[in-house]
């Protein structure tokens, strides 16, 4: 596992890397992590995440565009532990989560807006891997993401932490 620093990846590649407004705060049992973004846009539907952190995640970042809803968790004990044991380094989620004290525990980077107790509806409402813009930048499919506890950077190019 990667260790990453996002203020030192920040003052090596100031001319690649974009920082999200800080609204994010580190739930997962991971305090950094990193790697190359998959997208979800969804809204109080969690359907797409189940789906995804159910496939092969390994060196990837699932990035959840939940229109920032603060009134359903769209990430739960049960769906971390999946990501984590299909090799997912983590989760970027635009919305809530829950489980949090599981969470913590749970060998994954989760970065949320807020805790919530109630689950999301599943009506198999979503788009996958399409360009989702918060947090005043836009993450594409394919690029890359870094969190730890400093924030959140998206880079169009994978970065390595300076020697």
């Amino acid at each position: 596992m990667n260790h990453y620093l996002t203020p030192d990846l920040c003052d090596a590649y100031p001319e690649l890397v974009q920082v999200l407004e800080p609204m994010f705060s580190n739930f997962g049992g991971r305090d950094s992590f990193g790697g190359e973004i998959v997208t979800i846009k969804c809204f109080e539907d969690n359907s797409l995440v189940k789906e995804q952190v159910a496939l092969k995640g390994d060196g990837k970042v699932l990035v959840v565009d939940g229109g920032g809803s603060l009134r359903r968790a769209l990430l739960g004990d049960l769906l971390a532990e999946k990501a984590a044991s299909n090799g997912w380094e983590g989760l970027v989620i635009y919305g809530c989560i829950r489980d949090v004290d599981v969470i913590a525990q749970t060998d994954l980077g989760v970065q949320a807006l807020a805790s919530h107790p109630m689950k999301t509806d599943r009506r198999g409402v979503g788009e996958l891997n399409i360009a989702v813009t918060f947090a005043g930048v836009t993450f594409h499919p394919g690029h890359y993401v870094y969190a730890d506890n400093n924030g959140v950077i998206i880079s169009p190019s994978p970065l390595k932490m300076p020697e």
